[in-house]
């Protein structure tokens, strides 16, 4: 069993680590959580999801319950799992995890751990400073005694999401994803607006992408110059989309790392409240756009406790416009000019 406890980006970073696990396993489960189920369901190597909403992880954590915890142990002790790895970010602990993993019959678990273990880890592992958080996943499932296979570069991967052309069109187009879980992250939607007019103006067919929840934001930002695919989308569908497009503009959120998933360039907004050497798109070309030395760098910070956003909203037009050509001509893609723009 591999443990990924948090959101849909944290589960597809455990992506390599869960086909090391599976090459060198029988029957692959992967626990996580109700945010990062749709996730583990796209992933190569997982023959089942198993599903616990976890009262110490999240943004707006679930009720401590005794009814959820004995369902989560009667499923694992069901399953009669033999080993498990714990997956956890940098700066959180694994050990509640691993002491559910204990109670129910697992006999091996590992996983990286700053604090004491006690009786809870067989394999304390410890992570090397500055990983990208992809990188630390496998490198403990490499120390438990699992190797991706042969040929397998160690990528994000998912299985091969549907043809979306008839949501899209068959034209070229760009996407611009203005959402994120977490608002620091993430433009203003008035800035989001500008950006994509100011891509539409450079020649890009724009398809705007979210969430059920974010069809006021996608609206606002695709305006008349964008085709706005805002909740017509669920994960499967995303990941078509963003596998059809020539490059993706969106912050530091799941779908920077679906579109890394999918091979798709990102720009990536990327405030500095969290470090990029952890988190940014990976194995994929890609330009972080951001002002590295903002005031809230490192705090790790919801909401920009900056007024005006600097850190993202200063971007120019310019600057998000020749990250885009830059991704493109790196993948020898022609300047062109959609239709919109000849008539």
């Amino acid at each position: 069993m591999v443990v990924r406890l948090d959101s849909a980006g944290d589960v597809l970073l455990a992506g390599p680590a869960v086909r090391a696990v599976a090459a060198g396993s029988s029957y692959t489960a992967m626990l996580c959580g109700p945010r990062g189920e749709p996730a583990a369901r796209l992933l190569p190597g997982v023959d089942e999801v198993l599903v616990h909403d976890a009262p110490w992880v999240g943004l707006d954590p679930a009720p401590v319950r005794r009814a959820d915890t004995d369902a989560l142990l009667g499923a694992v002790a069901a399953r009669r799992f033999d080993r498990a790895l714990v997956l956890a970010s940098y700066h959180q602990s694994p050990l509640p995890a691993a002491l559910l993993l204990k109670l129910a019959g697992v006999a091996w678990t590992a996983a990286d751990s700053e604090y004491y273990p006690g009786a809870l880890l067989d394999l304390r592992h410890r992570r090397a400073p500055h990983r990208h958080e992809a990188e630390a996943a496998l490198d403990l499932a490499e120390a438990a005694g699992f190797a991706l296979p042969p040929g397998d570069d160690g990528a994000l991967r998912i299985a091969t999401p549907p043809d979306t052309t008839p949501l899209t069109g068959a034209d070229p187009y760009l996407v611009v994803h203005p959402g994120a879980a977490v608002p620091a992250r993430a433009w203003s939607p008035e800035r989001a607006a500008r950006a994509a007019a100011a891509l539409d103006a450079a020649g890009h067919r724009v398809v705007v992408t979210g969430g059920p929840g974010e069809k006021e934001l996608t609206a606002v930002v695709a305006g008349d110059w964008a085709l706005d695919l805002g909740g017509r989308t669920g994960l499967p569908e995303l990941a078509g989309v963003l596998a059809g497009a020539e490059a993706v503009v969106t912050g530091n959120t799941g779908p920077a790392h679906l579109a890394a998933a999918t091979g798709t360039p990102v720009a990536c907004l990327f405030a500095p409240v969290v470090p990029a050497d952890r988190w940014a798109p990976y194995r994929v070309p890609h330009v972080l756009l951001g002002r590295r030395d903002a005031p809230c760098a490192g705090t790790r910070a919801r909401t920009c406790p900056v007024p005006g956003h600097p850190c993202l909203d200063s971007l120019t037009d310019a600057e998000v416009t020749a990250a885009v050509a830059s991704l493109l001509a790196a993948r020898g893609r022609p300047e062109r000019r959609h239709a919109r723009e000849v008539r």
